[in-house]
């Protein structure tokens, strides 16, 4: 079997999870479990989406947001079997796939428009 066909083999294998439809500028809330030991709890992660890169089971996505103020980004992958849920909270309306121009914005400037979808 080639190094190609490996590959291809371990993405069919790997469940893409019924995500709602999320651009970048859109504000979501993402329900992630987290492992500590033998215990397990859910944490929510809200912030702007810069950005989402890939297709299929291999896609992420990127969150920012101003924790203590302090800019926090985290990137998820799309099929992660730890994400519990995602919830868009506002719908933003940028002109970019990469809205990285956020993150030298501070406070008013750092709002982006809210899209009439």
């Amino acid at each position: 079997m080639s190094k190609n066909a490996f590959i291809q083999y371990v993405e069919d294998q790997v469940a893409v999870k019924e995500l709602p439809t999320f651009k970048p500028g859109d504000t979501i809330t993402v329900t992630y479990k987290i492992i500590e030991g033998n215990k397990e709890r859910l944490q929510k992660f809200q912030g702007v989406v810069l950005q989402r890169v890939g297709g299929g089971p291999t896609a992420t996505f990127t969150v920012r947001k101003i924790s203590n103020n302090v800019g926090v980004e985290r990137i998820f992958p799309v099929s992660s079997p730890f994400i519990e849920e995602i919830e868009v909270n506002k719908l933003g309306r940028v002109r970019r796939a990469r809205i990285f121009y956020l993150r030298n914005l501070r406070g008013k400037k750092a709002r982006i428009k809210e899209a009439r979808r």
